[in-house]
């Protein structure tokens, strides 16, 4: 079965594209192996000229790389403009810090000299998803291409001219043929890229039972991992939080590209002295949000990214409501051509409800109202999450106590969980492991080598 190309907006095929065949497929690993064994003896400064150039390229063109994404999967056309530049300035980050990152780290033996250098371990592996086409690209590839390693990505099957523009911007940046590759394959096929033995690391952006699969697949093959995988993140407002503040931020955290990104404000925790006033504005701003075509800048709400994540979004809604949950608004898909959900809130989400433990990837928040902030972070950790999160409060120290008392990967304090090229991004628990972005995410795909010189007799 071919990759098809659906235009969410209006349900109309854009494009199909036939996937690899297994000599394809081949060919690709064997050029990919080829161009590893040249590209690893490159300099810093000549992998640098590459990825900044593709670097400059996105910024030369940004309304061409964001029209793509708009147009395969609903993005609202402001917002994929911003993933594009944001893309951008991760391969900068790259290209300008990967030599000082990876620098020889000198250690003080009780005697002779050690140093710990950091090489490129090979051909790696990405399996990428829809939500973000170029960003999720750009914080896979530029830190690794920089560090000597080559890669290739099997990217969603509903974004392939995202993936396929992304392949192109490589080779127009003077990147050799082999040093990035789009893999258009089928799940049987990815088994077999990790299978491989040219292949030396694997990288998976998706759900947790995606991640399971892939990671046990890895693992059998004994092959460094790093998985990012799905949230649940806590949006915690104190009693003393700037209300106006909280709920704009709480509006854009939930309804950035629609809800669908996995760092999204999916559990909404407000004290009981704010609650209610909380959730009247926070409805009201919802419902002021205006469905139209993406590509248009006046529009607000913008299409899920497919029929099928519409469909699956609003089953959830119905399966929460049947087992007690309260619908405030929303729930249903919109009475218009395209894949259109309604905004919708959930209230008295109890444990015992599936919702209380699933992702609702999409415009739908659940809203729960806390005594204090010990329940505030109860609440928080009862999650088999723990991806992002974020507390509002005037107060930055108390802040931070509640953020080392959180257990998950990130939390901001008076801004929603987000994401930049300096900022370490991962989880923990079902929302992965490994990090991503800053110094640490060019150190998880590269052999940190002990050197010892020592020089002493051998015992008699």
């Amino acid at each position: 079965m071919a990759y098809e190309s659906i235009n969410p907006y209006d349900g109309t095929l854009l494009k199909t594209f036939q996937k690899l065949t297994d000599n394809e497929l081949e060919a690709a690993i064997v050029a990919a192996h080829a161009c590893f064994e040249s590209w690893r003896l490159k300099t810093f400064s000549q992998r640098a000229a590459v990825v900044g150039r593709a670097a400059a390229i996105m910024r030369e063109r940004p309304d061409d790389f964001a029209r793509l994404a708009t147009l395969e999967m609903g993005k609202l056309i402001e917002e994929a403009r911003g993933e594009v530049l944001l893309s951008a300035e991760i391969l900068d980050y790259y290209a300008k810090n990967a030599e000082c990152f990876l620098a020889p780290e000198h250690l003080a033996p009780t005697s002779g000299e050690a140093e710990v250098i950091s090489s490129p371990i090979g051909v790696l592996f990405g399996v990428q998803p829809w939500n973000f086409p170029y960003y999720q690209l750009a914080r896979f590839v530029a830190p690794n291409l920089m560090a000597g390693n080559v890669v290739m990505v099997k990217h969603s099957g509903c974004v392939q001219q995202c993936a396929i523009a992304v392949e192109k911007l490589w080779l127009e940046a003077g990147a050799p043929a082999g040093a990035y590759s789009n893999l258009i394959i089928s799940y049987e096929q990815v088994n077999r890229v990790i299978d491989d033995p040219r292949i030396k690391g694997v990288a998976l952006t998706g759900s947790a039972d995606a991640g399971k699969s892939v990671a046990a697949r890895a693992g059998q093959n004994l092959k460094k991992s790093t998985m990012e995988l799905g949230g649940s993140d806590a949006f915690i407002v104190l009693d003393d939080a700037d209300l106006d503040k909280s709920v704009a931020w709480a509006v854009w955290a939930k309804m950035n590209n629609m809800g669908q990104c996995c760092i999204a404000a999916k559990r909404l925790i407000v004290v009981e002295e704010l609650a209610d006033c909380f959730l009247k504005k926070f409805q009201a701003a919802m419902a002021s949000l205006i469905p139209g075509d993406p590509m248009d800048k006046s529009t607000t709400l913008g299409p899920l990214s497919t029929e099928a994540a519409l469909m699956q979004l609003v089953a959830q809604v119905e399966e929460a409501v049947a087992n007690g949950a309260t619908l405030v608004m929303g729930g249903k898909r919109i009475d218009r051509p395209g894949s259109f959900m309604q905004p919708t809130i959930l209230t008295n989400v109890k444990p015992d409800n599936p919702a209380f433990r699933k992702e609702f990837f999409g415009p739908v928040a659940l809203f729960f109202r806390v005594k204090n902030e010990d329940e505030a972070v109860a609440l928080a950790n009862d999650s088999d999450f723990g991806l992002g999160g974020s507390v509002f409060t005037r107060d930055i120290a108390r802040g931070k106590r509640m953020a080392s008392r959180i257990d998950t990967g990130m939390v901001f304090i008076n801004h929603p969980t987000w994401t930049a090229a300096d900022l370490p991004f991962g989880g923990i628990k079902n929302s992965g492991y490994g990090r991503e972005l800053s110094r640490m995410g060019i150190q998880e795909f590269v052999n940190k080598k002990l050197v010892r010189t020592e020089s002493i007799d051998a015992p008699p």
